[in-house]
């Protein structure tokens, strides 16, 4: 099985199986204690229907001095759906914990992101149809299926 093929096994149908719940905890705790690079992080918010704070590591693109965060599953990604539910109000963890506001952004400002997240993401490309270093066009094909939000310190 090549690296590609175990990612996608790891989230069937575009959901996380019971070992990568597992490891996203595992990993959740890692990034939130500031182990991890400093591109990453532990989002916590408030989970839609159960209210519990659900915590998910996540990779967060620098582009242009600003902060971005990229769902590698689509629309339907369980955080997405939480943090839109919360109406962007999270934490960040990283060694430090820090609130912040995710804001949504439009389908045509998503491209640039996209490919700076691909950039340091190297486990979220087998989810992504196209090549990290496909021309700035073809991210903009697949931007509308890619939720991105602009991280604000509050």
């Amino acid at each position: 099985m090549t690296s590609s093929n175990l990612r996608r096994w790891l989230y069937h149908d575009k959901h996380p199986n019971w070992i990568t719940k597992q490891i996203n905890q595992m990993v959740a705790r890692i990034y939130g204690l500031g182990m991890g690079s400093s591109y990453s992080v532990t989002l916590k918010v408030h989970g839609r229907k159960s209210g519990k704070i659900l915590s998910l590591p996540l990779i967060i693109a620098i582009v242009e001095g600003q902060r971005y965060v990229v769902s590698m599953l689509g629309e339907n990604s369980q955080w997405v759906r939480n943090v839109r539910a919360a109406g962007g109000e999270a934490t960040f963890q990283s060694g430090r914990s820090e609130t912040v506001r995710l804001e949504d952004l439009p389908t045509e400002q998503r491209a640039t992101i996209i490919k700076a997240y691909l950039q340091h993401a190297t486990g979220a490309r087998a989810h992504f149809p196209i090549a990290v270093d496909a021309p700035l066009s073809e991210f903009e094909k697949i931007a509308d299926q890619y939720p991105v939000f602009h991280v604000v310190s509050i």
